[in-house]
């Protein structure tokens, strides 16, 4: 490997500076540390007949027919000196040596005062000359035109290579999306075709959307379809310490851009430095927001035909200034939102390629059994099937590493480790049971797709539970079934047990916000259809962490017996189908303790058998194909059909 010596040179500069300062800190600190009393000659001589004396240093000063005298007393510390300066006569020198070897002092005198004096100037002074030198050579290669470290003006926007490129065909879904910024591409190819009409495109694209859902590839993806180059910069490579920088990268940014145009400049996590001004610490000498205000500037200078796009992505385009989003500047937005399931097979297949997948494991089936899951969730969730197929040994990815897989995703890896009592692995199956229960019975809960005794993360049971259908909106008969399926394990805990335990206080925070949101937002109560809170987001602290409320004392009142009400009338459904279907909670629950773990297709199995598959049995039946588990169970409970056809 070769290694570039004035890179190295450079690399240990900083070191080498720091290393001297320190030294420099450290001497000054000992001098500093150092107390000297300066003494008459009558002290000193007064001193010396006292015998306080104990230690004695003199050096001859030729030029001036002196002596100076260092030395300690009595009780000094390590720390503490004195000074004294004495005539250059015999009769002094005699005293002394009298005293000397009278007292047990320990005296020493230099014979060479113009080396001494050297040597002290040199040990003063130098490493003052050293630093400085080392100083005022780092700054002036700087200054010399050398782009390193304290190049903090220039712009940090990385250009993508050739090898990079990005294209429509290596993003999946997002077809609406692509739509949106077809034109942009067009634009890119042909600009005279827009000014011959007198089009004026967008000067800027606004992305958002939930993480991991592609809004960066996209942006990649325009840039390569229109083969264009491509910048891209964080939002926060913009904000430095000091003051100015900011705005410094900003200009050079766009003065680069202008060089190479037509190009695309895209923007990462533009929410780092687009944040509405006037809310942050220093008012309007924040350095975010002068870099703001320049990358504003900037952007209202374009010309018509300059040939520069902006693209930015941001998760939060609540907490942006209304600036940026004016016409002119960002004049389309786009929202990049969370894939649906025919997206999730299209997004699994580019994900697939390298993959090798069991035979009966389609990627239809699998988009399913992912609802909620981004592009990146996707995509994590094969990689690591892929790294359990590998730890186990295994040629091809199953079910199983995909089930695995997914609870790793969104529950974290199985403590294997922790072990139960009897009686809290009772209580978590009882109350894993009970989940299931109520979203095998119900019309509009979501299918029981895992259910699990397992602990994982901060869980000590876990089951999956995914709609059967997704839909845009929610009913109020969905959202009551939702909150029944969530007080399912509660119930359970109630029926079985006659006791409560803490095991549920996440299903309670996920009911209550739930019925509260029914209250408050969607008036879906008694009350009407008014909506008494809404949504307050705090531009500083970038969090919803207030709500607005528009009502009175009595009117809180109301609002909390119609929670109670559909809290109440949800835990008595629940208490109802449980009672009546005690012996298929038993069923579950005694599985589970079993097994551990059930699956969807096991669970079917179950309840129209009564019993678990045999071992040779289970085997085949995890590959099997959804039209033959219609033959082998053919379920007695109400959403059968609804449950094998999606």
């Amino acid at each position: 490997m070769n290694i570039d010596k004035k890179t190295v040179k450079r690399s240990l500069l900083p070191y080498l500076l720091f290393a001297l300062v320190v030294l420099g800190m450290f001497f000054f600190m000992n001098i500093a540390n150092k107390k000297v009393d300066v003494l008459t000659y009558n002290e000193f001589i007064e001193k010396l007949d006292n015998k306080e004396i104990t230690k004695l240093e003199l050096v001859a000063r030729t030029n001036g027919y002196t002596y100076e005298a260092r030395g300690k007393l009595e009780g000094y510390a390590d720390n503490e000196t004195f000074f004294a300066r004495l005539p250059l006569s015999e009769e002094v020198m005699k005293k002394i040596v009298e005293a000397s070897d009278n007292q047990n002092i320990e005296l020493n005198v230099e014979p060479d005062p113009d080396s001494s004096s050297l040597l002290l100037i040199v040990v003063n002074v130098l490493p003052i000359l050293l630093l400085v030198g080392v100083a005022f050579w780092f700054l002036n290669r700087q200054l010399a035109g050398n782009k390193s470290s304290l190049d903090f003006g220039k712009s940090k926007a990385r250009l993508s290579s050739d090898n990079n490129k990005v294209t429509f065909k290596d993003v999946a879904g997002l077809k609406e999306e692509k739509e949106e910024v077809k034109e942009i591409i067009d634009f890119l190819k042909n600009p005279k075709k827009f000014q011959s009409l007198g089009a004026r495109i967008p000067k800027g694209i606004l992305l958002f959307g939930p993480p991991g859902t592609g809004k960066t590839l996209l942006a990649k993806a325009v840039a390569g379809e229109a083969n264009v180059p491509f910048y891209f910069i964080s939002g926060s490579d913009f904000v430095e310490l000091f003051v100015g920088v900011g705005a410094s990268r900003v200009r050079d940014m766009f003065q680069q851009a202008k060089r190479n145009a037509p190009c695309l400049i895209f923007i990462d996590e533009i929410d780092a430095v687009g944040r509405q001004r006037g809310t942050g610490l220093g008012g309007g000498h924040d350095e975010r927001e002068q870099t703001l205000n320049q990358l504003l500037t900037e952007m209202d200078g374009f010309g018509a035909n300059e040939g520069i796009i902006i693209m930015a992505a941001t998760n939060r385009p609540d907490v942006l200034d209304p600036a940026l989003l004016r016409p002119g500047r960002f004049d389309r937005q786009v929202t990049v939102n969370l894939p649906d399931v025919r997206e999730r097979e299209e997004i699994l297949a580019v994900h697939a390629k390298n993959k090798k997948l069991a035979d009966g494991l389609t990627l239809e089936n699998l988009a399913k059994r992912t609802p909620g899951f981004s592009g990146a969730d996707l995509e994590n969730l094969l990689n690591e099937a892929a790294l359990l197929a590998v730890r186990r040994n295994k040629t091809k990815i199953t079910m199983s590493e995909i089930d695995e897989a997914t609870d790793r995703v969104l529950m974290g890896p199985a403590k294997t480790s922790h072990k139960y009592s009897e009686e809290d692995r009772k209580l978590v199956a009882y109350h894993e049971a009970g989940h299931a229960v109520i979203g095998l019975k119900l019309d509009n809960a979501n299918d029981v797709q895992k259910v699990t005794i397992i602990p994982r993360g901060s869980a000590g049971g876990y089951n999956m539970m995914v709609p059967s259908v997704e839909k845009l909106c929610s009913t109020k008969t969905d959202l009551l079934e939702e909150i029944t399926g969530l007080l399912g394990g509660r119930t359970a805990e109630e029926v079985v047990f006659g006791e409560i335990t803490t095991g549920a206080h996440n299903d309670f925070e996920k009911a209550t916000k739930i019925a509260r949101a029914m209250v408050t937002e969607y008036g879906m109560s008694d009350l009407g259809p008014l909506q008494f809170e809404q949504q307050e987001g705090s531009v500083f602290l970038g969090r919803d962490y207030n709500k607005s409320q528009h009502f009175s004392n009595e009117v809180a009142n109301e609002i909390d017996m119609e929670m109670r009400k559909i809290i109440n009338n949800c835990h008595d459904k629940a208490t109802t189908i449980i009672k009546e279907n005690r012996d298929l909670l038993k069923l579950i629950a005694d599985s589970l303790l079993e097994y551990e773990t059930l699956t969807k297709e096991q669970i079917d199995y179950l309840v129209e058998n009564g019993k678990m598959p045999e071992e040779d049995e289970e085997t085949s039946y995890e590959s099997m194909s959804i039209t033959k588990l219609r033959e082998i169970a053919k379920l007695n409970f109400k959403n059968t059909e609804k449950i094998l056809n999606n």
